[in-house]
C-alpha cells in the first residue's frame, strides 16, 4: 500500500504505527482529531508545509472527531478519496491564513507553477495541493507536439506551394490525405487529420497563440489525459458538424480542438469568478474573446469569399461553433472539479452520453443523408 508513498511519507507511516497502541488501541485505523493534533506538533516540521496545512485542515474537517489512517496515506502519497475532500472542504478555513502567493524565495519554475496554479484553480486547497504534487513529470508534451506538427506540416506546404497566405486557394492544398473534403468522407481520418492544415499564416498564427496560451497550462493542471479528451472532441465535433450543417465545405485548421479548449476554460473562470486568482483576469478575457472572435471573423469571412477554383467552396467556419458546444458542455465538467476522477462525475456522464449520441447521429447522418437529400457536392480535389 506504500509502494507510491514517498520516503517521508514511510517515516511518518513508521511512527503512526509506532504510536499505534497509545493512540488506536483497538486497531480500527482510525485516530481522534486531538491525537492527531498532538502527532502533529510533535513531528510536523518534518512536513512540507502546504501538506501540514492540508493536515490541520484534515483534523478540523472530520465532524466525527477521527482521522482515517487511508486519508493520511492518500495525503503522503499525493491522491484524494471522496471522503478527504468532503474533510478537506469542511476545513478549509485553516488553509485561508496563508495565501500561496505571499510566498518568497522561490525559484523561476516554482514562480510557473505557482502562477499557473492562480491561472487555473478557484480554490487556495487545490492550489498549494497542486502546488506541492507538481513536479513537470511528464511535462505538458501534448499541446506543444500538436502545435509543433501543425508548424511542421504548414511549412511544408508553404514550401511546396511557394504560398503563406491562403494557402487553401491553391489547388494542390486539398489534394493532401490530411483535409476534409466532403467527396472524401468514407475516409475517417480525415475528421481528425484536418487539425494538421491550416488556410495561412494568420490562421496558423491565432490558433498557435490560443492554443499554447490556454492549452499548455491546462494540461500542466489537468494532463494529457483529460485535456486531450476535450481537444479531440472538439476536433471531431467540429467536422461531423460541417458535414451536416455545411455539407458541400471542406474544412482545415485546429480551431475545434482549440476552441473547445478555450470556451471551457473561459466558462470555468466565469463559473468560479470570485474564487479566481488570476492577475488582470477581466482583460485576459478579453483578449481572448478578441482572438476568437478575429478568427471566427476571418473564417466567416473565408467561407463566403469567392472561392478560387469553382464550384467548390472555401473552408468552413462551423467547426469553430463545435467545439465551443463541446467546451461549454463537455469541457466544462472534465476542468471543473480538479482532481476527481470524471467516472465519479455524473454530469460527465450525462454530457459525455450526449456527446456520443450526437457522434452516432452524424456517422449515420454521413452514411445516408447525402444520397437521400441529392446533394451536389463539388468535385473531389
Amino acid at each position: 500500500m506504500l509502494a507510491g508513498v514517498a520516503p517521508l511519507g514511510r517515516c511518518w507511516h513508521a511512527m503512526w504505527m509506532r504510536n499505534n497502541s497509545k493512540y488506536d488501541p483497538e486497531n480500527s485505523g482510525f485516530i481522534s482529531t486531538e491525537r492527531f493534533r498532538d502527532l502533529l506538533a510533535a513531528h510536523g516540521s518534518e512536513l512540507d508545509p502546504h501538506k501540514l496545512e492540508v493536515l490541520l485542515a484534515l483534523a478540523d474537517g472530520n465532524a466525527d472527531g477521527k482521522i482515517c489512517y487511508q486519508d493520511f496515506v492518500n495525503l503522503m502519497s499525493n491522491k484524494r478519496s471522496n471522503s478527504f475532500r468532503r474533510a478537506i472542504l469542511q476545513g478549509s478555513r485553516q488553509l485561508r491564513n496563508s495565501a500561496l502567493r505571499e510566498e518568497v524565495g522561490l525559484g523561476l519554475s516554482r514562480r510557473l507553477v505557482r502562477h499557473v496554479a492562480y491561472e487555473t484553480l478557484p480554490r487556495e486547497v487545490d492550489r498549494k495541493w497542486y502546488f506541492d504534487s507538481y513536479t513537470y513529470c511528464p511535462p505538458p508534451w501534448l499541446m506543444l507536439a500538436i502545435t509543433i506538427a501543425e508548424v511542421v506540416v504548414f511549412m511544408y506546404y508553404g514550401f511546396q506551394l511557394n504560398r503563406w497566405v491562403l494557402q487553401v486557394s491553391s489547388p494542390y492544398f486539398l489534394k493532401g490525405p490530411l483535409p476534409y473534403h466532403p467527396q472524401l468522407r468514407a475516409q475517417a481520418w480525415r475528421y481528425l487529420s484536418y487539425i494538421f492544415m491550416h488556410a495561412g499564416i494568420e490562421h496558423l498564427g491565432l490558433n498557435m497563440a490560443m492554443q499554447l496560451l490556454v492549452g499548455v497550462p491546462l494540461e500542466m493542471v489537468h494532463g494529457a489525459l483529460r485535456i486531450g479528451l476535450v481537444y479531440v472532441c472538439g476536433v471531431l465535433a467540429g467536422s461531423l458538424a460541417v458535414s451536416v450543417t455545411d455539407m458541400t465545405a471542406p474544412v482545415v485548421g485546429s480551431s475545434g480542438g482549440v476552441y473547445a479548449l478555450v470556451s471551457a476554460h473561459l466558462a470555468n473562470v466565469v463559473m468560479n469568478w470570485s474564487g479566481m486568482k488570476c492577475q488582470f483576469k477581466l482583460f485576459r478575457m478579453a483578449m481572448a474573446l478578441v482572438c476568437m472572435s478575429v478568427e471566427f471573423g476571418r473564417a466567416v469571412w473565408l467561407r463566403f469569399y469567392p472561392p478560387a477554383f469553382p464550384p467548390c467552396p472555401n473552408p468552413s467556419f462551423v467547426a469553430h461553433l463545435g467545439g465551443v458546444a463541446v467546451g461549454l458542455t463537455l469541457g466544462v465538467v472534465v476542468l471543473q472539479n480538479y482532481e476527481q476522477r470524471l467516472q465519479e462525475q455524473s454530469l460527465f456522464w450525462i454530457f459525455f452520453s450526449v456527446y456520443t449520441l450526437f457522434i452516432l447521429c452524424g456517422i449515420f447522418w454521413n452514411i445516408f443523408a447525402y444520397s437521400l437529400l441529392d446533394v451536389k457536392l463539388p468535385p473531389p480535389p
